[in-house]
């Protein structure tokens, strides 16, 4: 049976640093990926150095940019949901809850890829993160798919631990490589040597949720 994959995410980007190399990873042994999207990132500062998006163009862009890392680390599914950037906090609960539950409905994953939340930085990395674990621990305990988080705050470790999975995705580095880089409106990648790259982008690491 094919392995399932769920990808919560706020923003476009997101999927590039923490797990591409683990999700091209995942598709090379046969999973199937689907990745929800909440946000177009349309309020991000960033516009490309030198600047070639503008407040009104930068969506679209962005948009562009998300469907080329898509098709870099070889996710079969995107799903854009629509919502605004930087205002997952205020949405209605249920209402974004009863979205979350649908694609969990749907997709039946095996797997699902979120931010831990309080302690992912920003407030629509730790909205999404809430909204997923609330979703699924509504869920009888048989149904839960693993819930695999992003941590990134810098008292992660002293409240939560130590990540319990790593993945080495070294042999897959072209693929996150080419995911970063496919956000040129935000990111440009320093010039590393082969073994820097290893250094600084060979390992990915996530919390294992563990629900009470």
């Amino acid at each position: 049976m094919t392995k399932r994959i769920l990808v919560i995410l706020p923003h476009p980007d997101d999927e590039a640093f923490g797990l591409s190399g683990t999700l091209a990873k995942s598709i090379r042994e046969g999973a199937h990926v689907t990745y929800a999207c909440l946000t177009l990132g349309e309020m991000g500062r960033n516009m490309g150095v030198p600047p070639f998006a503008s407040r009104v163009t930068l969506p679209q862009i962005r948009r562009m940019e998300l469907e080329e890392s898509c098709r870099t680390i070889g996710i079969q599914d995107l799903r854009m949901l629509g919502y605004h950037d930087k205002t997952l906090e205020f949405e209605d609960q249920d209402k974004l809850d009863a979205r979350i539950m649908e694609l969990l409905d749907e997709i039946q994953p095996d797997t699902v890829y979120t931010f831990y939340p309080g302690y992912a930085v920003h407030p629509d990395h730790d909205a999404t993160g809430a909204a997923v674990i609330r979703t699924i621990a509504r869920l009888a305990p048989e149904r839960r798919p693993v819930v695999r988080c992003l941590a990134f705050s810098k008292d992660r470790e002293e409240a939560i631990g130590l990540p319990d999975c790593k993945v080495d995705v070294r042999d897959y580095l072209k693929q996150k490589l080419g995911s970063v880089q496919a956000h040129r409106s935000q990111f440009q990648l320093p010039d590393l040597s082969p073994k820097e790259l290893e250094e600084r982008f060979g390992t990915e690491s996530f919390y294992t949720y563990k629900f009470t």
